[in-house]
């Protein structure tokens, strides 16, 4: 349910998707293109395509016997600018996702999932070095997304780890980091949301475990949080990528099943390492 084609930053046009995931034998395909920001954004739909896109997607549903299609964005939140709540009522779901943590001081959003100068950039200019307020700054606009601007499912709730390479700004273990987490959590259960297990960092290389890490993982079975299991794909060779290996870590944390978007309504689904089954 988390794809990105060539609408905006993924590769190759919707088509190329289904026929891979058709020939995966899938039960349901989400487009989630990056939605329109009010700014330049080299990574995401520009704003007179979004029309264009739903009316593809919707297109595409009607003429693909075999394979459920569903249009979907990922939807950045930034406060007074933009959320989930936005798009919507177009939309069959929404990824919510925050990859932009308030401004550097010429006004421009700081981009925190790209590259790592960019980064520090911002880690400097804004947060004056202090990696505990970026941190905490991060977990608290995720919350806040959830609590006014809530989608259906959150995307990859701790990406902003890829930076925090060779453990050099924080540990995971760090009291205060996971109470950052799971006030997050907190707020995501009240809500009702869907996490997204995200298997991009896995495959890409930029982290060695997906996101969320598996102590969060854990935390969400306890918690009884509903997850579902997401490529990011940006390529169709990378609908499933990771799956195999991300199924049996969640099944050794006791998951029993996953959400998948069927017959128009999120619904549990068993699942092993060789997909999903009834």
């Amino acid at each position: 349910m988390h794809t990105h084609s060539n609408f905006c930053d993924g590769k190759g046009p919707l088509s190329d998707y289904v026929a891979r995931a058709q020939a995966l034998n899938m039960t349901s395909l989400g487009f989630s293109s990056h939605a329109p920001v009010p700014f330049d954004c080299k990574w995401c739909m520009k704003a007179e395509r979004l029309d264009e896109y739903i009316a593809a997607v919707k297109s595409l549903a009607q003429n693909s016997a075999g394979l459920e299609i569903y249009r979907g964005l990922e939807v950045d939140f930034i406060p007074g600018m933009i959320g989930p709540k936005d798009f919507a009522s177009k939309l069959d779901y929404t990824v919510g996702s925050v990859h932009f943590v308030d401004a550097l001081p010429d006004g421009t959003p700081w981009e925190i999932d790209g590259l790592h100068t960019l980064f520090l950039e911002g880690y400097e200019k804004i947060f004056q070095s202090n990696i505990r307020d970026v941190i905490s700054r991060y977990y608290e606009l995720t919350r806040a997304m959830v609590e006014t601007s809530c989608p259906t499912v959150v995307g990859h709730i701790d990406k902003i780890k890829i930076q925090n390479v060779d453990g050099k700004f924080f540990d995971e273990h760090d009291a205060w980091y996971q109470d950052q987490i799971n006030q997050t959590l907190r707020t995501i259960q009240k809500s009702g949301a869907i996490v997204e297990v995200n298997t991009r960092g896995l495959y890409q290389k930029k982290s060695t475990t997906p996101y969320p890490s598996p102590w969060v993982l854990q935390r969400l079975h306890e918690e009884n949080i509903p997850i579902t299991l997401n490529s990011d794909a940006h390529h169709p060779d990378d609908l499933t990528n990771q799956f195999p290996e991300t199924a049996a870590l969640l099944s050794s944390i006791g998951f029993k099943t996953i959400m998948v978007l069927h017959e128009g309504t999120w619904k549990p689904f068993s699942f092993n390492t060789h997909g999903l089954h009834p």
